[in-house]
């Protein structure tokens, strides 16, 4: 995930967690209840200032390929 991606999720996560606090929810239901309608405030926002919805962001290389891509750079031998 992206730069991009992860605030957005950062910022859903904790806007989500100051919700169950601030307003007292209690109960798996209810908790998925108020992530659910934070999750779908942040995608709103995100569409009314124009920016990228999550689905469409590009999918970034996993650190592990990059890691490999890496190794394999550094063993090639010098021309």
């Amino acid at each position: 995930m992206g730069s991009t991606e992860l605030a957005a999720n950062l910022f859903r996560a904790t806007q989500a967690e100051e919700k169950l606090r601030r307003e007292q929810i209690t109960g798996k239901d209810k908790a998925n209840k108020a992530h659910r309608e934070v999750g779908a405030k942040v995608r709103q926002t995100i569409k009314e200032l124009g920016g990228t919805m999550p689905e469409e962001l590009p999918t970034v290389e996993s650190i592990k390929k990059l890691e490999s891509k890496a190794r394999k750079e550094l063993k090639k031998p010098e021309c």
